[in-house]
Parts: C-alpha cells; sequence; structure tokens
C-alpha cells in the first residue's frame, strides 16, 4: 500500500488545518461532482470506499487517458484521505506540494498517490483505508 515517510529534513511539513485546506476542498468537491454526475453518493464512511474502487477500475477499463484523470483522481484520494481522518482521528500533513493523512500511530499514508495506483490496476482505496485505520 501507500504508507510514507517523507524526510523531515528537507520537507517541511504543515499541519492540520493548514494542509487541509486544499484536500478537504477537493474531497468536497469530488463528493458533489459525483452526486451531481453519477449520481453516486458518498458519505464519507469507509464503506463508501468500496464504490470509489469499482468506479476507478470502471473508468480505467473504459480506457480514459491518465492524463484526462489526474484532477479526478486527485479529488477521489483526497476523499479517501478524508475517511481515514475521520476513522481515526488523524490529520492532512503537506509539503513540497505533496499531501499525506498522519494516523495518531505516527505513520504516514499518501491516499492521492493510492488514487493513481488503483487507475493504473494495483491500488485500493479500501484496503488502504483498512491498513490505516482497520475500517
Amino acid at each position: 500500500m501507500s504508507e510514507t515517510t517523507p524526510d523531515e529534513t528537507t520537507t517541511p511539513q504543515q499541519p492540520r488545518p493548514h494542509a487541509a485546506a486544499k484536500p478537504v476542498r477537493w474531497a468536497a468537491d469530488a463528493v458533489a461532482t459525483l452526486r451531481e454526475g453519477a449520481r453516486l453518493h458518498l458519505d464519507y464512511s469507509a464503506r463508501s470506499l468500496w464504490r470509489v474502487d469499482r468506479m476507478i477500475d470502471d473508468i480505467r477499463r473504459e480506457g480514459a487517458p491518465p492524463a484526462a484523470m489526474d484532477q479526478v483522481l486527485r479529488g477521489l484520494g483526497a476523499y479517501a484521505g478524508e475517511v481515514i481522518v475521520r476513522e481515526t482521528g488523524g490529520e492532512w500533513w503537506s509539503g513540497d506540494g505533496d499531501h499525506w493523512v498522519r494516523t495518531p500511530d505516527g505513520r504516514l499514508w499518501n491516499p492521492i498517490e493510492e488514487s493513481h495506483r488503483c487507475f493504473a490496476g494495483h491500488g485500493s482505496l479500501r484496503l488502504l483505508c483498512r491498513d490505516a485505520s482497520g475500517c
């Protein structure tokens, strides 16, 4: 999965709330877009990540170009990160333009990267959530 350990000596990190501003907005945008466009209701539950994984897999199988999916995958990864934050009491961290979720046990997770792994056919946001929190 996508547990990461950024180099704290070279990467300045900002904890929530500053680090959360962008991914929380990206997640909310993804939820609104999917509700309106695809009639898919996402409720920030761990269970909803099954639907997100399935949707990413369907889009990949339809042959969507990866470059066209960047913003969508960023939003879906941020959504998964927000699920992990809410399930674990974790917080968003950022540095050098990347965003991670830090769980209370101190581990860092990269759900945005994991969404890209899902699109490539070898990742799972649901499993990332399970590994990060047992959810």
